[in-house]
């Protein structure tokens, strides 16, 4: 039979057939959780690892990078965040670099980072008039902002990492119309995740439930618990996704939110003492409803990496997951800051090099897969 023929078989079954091909490409990295340690693919992350005495294996060193997807759909305020080198701003520039970034973070060792579907402050602190949600007023999904979700996951999925998916943000979330749409847009995100069979993932309802910012109700302290038990019983194909929420600087997590989530988290933003950080995670140990599982910072802003005690070495050596949050101050550089918009992804300034080597000496850095 000539080898053209077997070609052009081949080729046909292709077009006929395309459901055959994606499921060769089918998302192959999966998240799980064991008592207090994640597992990536069914092994311990940082499998064995040790750092001077304080086991590391089962944490999950992350970093804020809620900017991924981040886009301004208000024409008025849009032009703020062009780049310094085009005088203009592209989303999807935005979402290219980042994902060409992705390789240099997992070879320090970051093994997760934080992305929201609203965003976050692109200034650092504050919200004005800027609109960034993946969410129209309905709750409707946003075909761009999930494409652009997509490249991002699938190039997590690629490396063995796991993206902490925040769903709404405080200085967004006045967007939606309505708690039916907020309601509209937990099922059709989750929707789209079951659809898409993405494995790496773990939810984040909301950011700092507890700020009193969010117009919805459902969004606050009191009831955040009924989006993370909404989330938790879509169980499809054998599985739900891990999900959670976070609060304010300093906050210890309320009995409803520990009572229902698989994993917590913790902000050090104001935290200025390291040893607030162990104080706090003792405290959430101590809440109603809290059973052995990971307690993640995944936000804070104090660095101090060259000194013996800071916020990240108190939360590591209390076994718990540490997460940098960086902005890029007045009168600081491009390079400074991965929450500021326009976002240099790469590991460039002083600052981030500072932490991913840290990242990189407790971790021991990971190999390309």
């Amino acid at each position: 039979m000539p080898l053209s023929f077997l070609i052009s078989q081949i080729l046909l079954c292709a077009l006929l057939f395309p459901q055959t091909l994606a499921a060769q490409t089918k998302p192959q990295t999966v998240v799980s959780i064991q008592g207090e340690k994640f597992y990536i693919n069914g092994k311990p992350t940082y499998e064995e690892r040790t750092w001077q005495g304080y086991p590391i294996e089962g944490l999950l060193f992350n970093s804020r990078m809620v900017q991924g997807i981040f886009d301004d759909l208000n024409p008025e305020s849009r032009q703020q965040w062009k780049y310094p080198d085009t005088s203009e701003w592209s989303a999807d520039r935005n979402t290219n670099e980042f994902v060409t970034a992705m390789e240099e973070w997992y070879r320090y060792g970051l093994l997760a980072f934080t992305l929201n579907l609203q965003g976050g402050s692109p200034v650092g602190y504050g919200n004005k008039d800027w609109v960034n949600s993946a969410f129209d007023e309905q709750g409707n999904l946003r075909t761009a902002y999930f494409q652009r979700l997509e490249k991002i996951l699938k190039k997590a999925d690629e490396l063995g990492m796991v993206v902490m998916l925040g769903l709404f943000y405080f200085g967004q979330d006045q967007h939606l119309k309505n708690e039916t749409a907020i309601l509209n847009a937990v099922d059709n995100t989750m929707n789209w995740l079951y659809e898409k069979e993405y494995r790496n993932v773990l939810i984040e309802a909301c950011n700092e439930t507890d700020v009193n910012k969010y117009d919805h109700e459902i969004l606050k302290t009191d009831r955040i618990h009924e989006i993370i038990l909404r989330i938790k019983d879509m169980n499809r194909k054998g599985y739900s996704y891990l999900t959670t929420t976070s609060y304010g600087g300093g906050t210890i997590p309320k009995p409803n939110v520990v009572k229902v989530s698989d994993y917590i988290l913790l902000h050090g933003n104001g935290v200025s003492d390291p040893r607030r950080i162990t104080e706090m995670v003792k405290a959430t140990k101590q809440v109603e409803g809290y059973r052995p599982m990971p307690i993640v910072f995944n936000e804070d802003d104090h660095y101090d990496f060259s000194l013996d005690n800071n916020n990240m070495l108190a939360a590591t050596k209390i076994y718990a997951s540490w997460g940098y949050f960086d902005f890029r101050r007045n009168e600081e550089n491009f390079e400074e800051g991965y929450q500021s918009v326009p976002v240099d992804w790469s590991v460039s300034s002083d600052r981030k090099k500072a932490f991913f080597e840290k990242v990189r000496e407790i971790s021991g850095g990971n190999t390309m897969r």
